[in-house]
């Protein structure tokens, strides 16, 4: 492929259609080849012809897959190559792959590893280690698949304990830290053939809003932004420039305090989505990032809820992003004709001159520059290879390893590591009976005695039974993963509706968690606490347990009625009986006073 920044757009011979097509990213999750359902929910794992002929016929630059499109190693490979043969030009094909939380492709198959905060936890210990094994062991399962570009490393620095979509997905609180992890995993995906993808520009750390379902604000100063959220892309960009860079869908009055009108007729403060203060005089002109800006998904609240899906693209492109991703729905044949006028509105927008046509050839041909740098690695995927490399055993070694590196023992008051002798008994109290039982599994496996493990599972349980079990116990291990459930964790705004059901169920959980352990606390009950997920939780428990374990992850890679497994739970089973030490160190301030 050949590159040449020198057409005019006073050419002739430019197509714009070609370059607005290059500059769309599109979510093909689902497909229902009726005329209209009312909601369509059949995922697309093999493609249909009539998407094939939607991107050749406009062009389409790329497509984001998720975990419904990647359910089977065989029919992955499959569908990453019929993707390829149906476009005229080599296709990004992405996926939000970054491990821990965000993992699009079966835990069972692929290695998912237990995610960012645990990497950060390793940090004092290993240094770059676990960031350059993690990507690199990612990459290579991607590209084994046909997957060319990762939405990753998050590298947002997470400076809100109350922030419910980052979390746990960011290396820390430490700005330096980010920047050093976030680029040592750039140069590990980059050097095995995906395209890595920085998020979220200019930074989704510290808020208490989540851009799926609303639109976060960020206050700070120029000072705390240059040295807190800014910093990491800074760093990056000066040292391993990334394939791409995500946008944030959040204001950040201090870089932009201009507005635009919404649909709803009213003035607003713009998101850094469609700032060009941001996007192109910040990101492009003081940063000096040449590479190829993308937003987050257009169909998140933070966009969606404010413009229809042209005026927002429209803007998007106005601030100077090279590839809008998820613009508009295509679900069904009528969401087809949808496309097809939404794409002439674009088009038209082009030709008219109200979109900058020089801009737009320029952003095509940076599109096309990072296509060219990736055409090395452009090979065709084979099932037996990706089925050779995806968890294969040297990959999940590394991922129980980094598991064990990442535990954190952030008290011990002379408990851990139990003595266990035959006829013990551990009373388990844990989100669900799945975790439950995985970490029950994981402790019988690593105790040669002939021990008792009772569980209470948060999700329903009857309190006086819970109660007497608690009196029979040696121990409590008590457990929690907080906060809940985000739609980036389980998929996007498609799954919005299960995700409030999902909350509603949730919601008494840590009240009824906090009654059993104080009951514990009160009968004198050598207590364990262990946090999941985002540590901040642990100040409210620390109270009531004499030792607490953090281990940042809480997945499971195997499922069945009698097998569940995870690397976390190994990981903690193995520091509770003694059988390894927690030398993890928090990567985030918890106050336990």
């Amino acid at each position: 492929m050949t590159i040449s920044t020198a057409v005019s757009a006073s050419d002739p011979q430019v197509d714009f259609r070609k370059v607005i097509g290059q500059k769309l990213m599109l979510d093909l999750r689902y497909f229902c080849n009726n005329t209209a359902p009312t909601h369509c929910r059949q995922p697309m794992t093999q493609l249909p012809p009539e998407l094939a002929t939607l991107l050749k016929q406009y062009h389409i630059g790329g497509v984001i897959l998720f975990a419904e499109n990647v359910q089977q190693t065989e029919q992955i490979v499959s569908l990453t190559k019929d993707l390829q043969r149906a476009s005229d030009t080599p296709l990004f094909i992405s996926i939000d792959q970054e491990g821990g939380r965000v993992a699009r492709i079966n835990r069972a198959e692929a290695t998912s590893f237990t995610g960012n905060m645990s990497i950060g936890a390793t940090y004092k210990t290993h240094g770059e280690k676990y960031a350059t094994s993690v990507a690199t062991t990612i990459a290579k399962e991607l590209s084994s698949l046909g997957i060319n570009v990762n939405f990753a490393p998050t590298v947002d620095v997470n400076a809100n304990p109350l922030n419910p979509v980052i979390n746990v997905r960011s290396f820390g609180e430490d700005p330096d830290r980010v920047a050093i992890l976030g680029a040592a995993q750039v140069k590990a995906f980059e050097q095995h053939g995906v395209i890595s993808a920085l998020k979220h520009f200019p930074g989704h750390g510290d808020t208490h809003v989540d851009s799926h379902t609303g639109l976060p604000k960020v206050a700070h100063t120029l000072a705390q932004i240059k040295q807190q959220d800014l910093y990491p892309f800074e760093h990056i960009i000066n040292r391993q420039q990334p394939g791409m860079i995500m946008t944030a869908h959040i204001q950040y009055p201090a870089l932009d305090s201009s507005t635009v009108t919404n649909k709803q007729g009213e003035k607003m403060l713009r998101p850094a989505t469609m700032s060009r203060a941001i996007m192109h005089d910040l990101l492009r002109g003081k940063m000096n990032y040449q590479g190829v800006t993308i937003t987050d998904a257009l169909d998140m609240a933070g966009i969606s809820d404010f413009f229809s899906p042209l005026d927002a693209v429209i803007e998007t492109f106005k601030a100077g992003v090279d590839i809008a991703l998820m613009p508009i729905q295509v679900r069904t044949p009528e969401d087809i004709k949808a496309f097809q006028s939404f794409f002439s509105a674009l088009h038209e927008a082009a030709q008219s001159g109200q979109l900058d046509q020089q801009e737009l050839l320029l952003s095509k041909a940076r599109i096309d520059k990072l296509k060219a740098s990736f055409i090395k690695h452009n090979w065709t995927p084979s099932p037996a290879i990706a089925k050779a490399t995806l968890g294969n055993p040297q990959h999940r070694k590394i991922e129980a390893d980094l598991a064990l590196a990442a535990i954190t023992e952030v008290k011990n008051k002379a408990l851990l590591p139990l003595n266990i002798k035959d006829g013990a008994h551990i009373h388990l109290i844990m989100p669900d009976r799945q975790k439950a039982t995985a970490l029950k599994q994981a402790l019988l496996s690593e105790v040669d005695k002939d021990i008792k493990i009772s569980i209470t599972s948060l999700q329903a349980f009857k309190p006086e039974r819970a109660k007497n079990a608690i009196l029979a116990a040696d121990w409590v291990i008590s457990a929690h993963a907080s906060p809940q459930q985000s739609a980036a964790e389980i998929g996007g705004m498609d799954d919005l509706v299960e995700l409030t059901e999902y909350e509603v169920s949730k919601q008494q959980q840590p009240k009824a968690l906090l009654e059993l352990m104080q009951y514990a606390h009160s009968h004198q009950k050598a207590s364990i606490f262990i946090s999941l997920r985002a540590p901040y939780e642990i100040a409210k428990y620390a109270l009531y347990n004499q030792a607490i374990l953090a281990s940042y992850a809480y997945n499971v890679d195997v499922a069945t009625e009698n097998d569940v497994r995870g690397p976390a739970y190994t990981a903690l089973a193995k520091v509770i009986v003694g059988k390894a030490k927690a030398l993890g160190q928090l990567p985030v301030s918890i106050n336990l006073e």
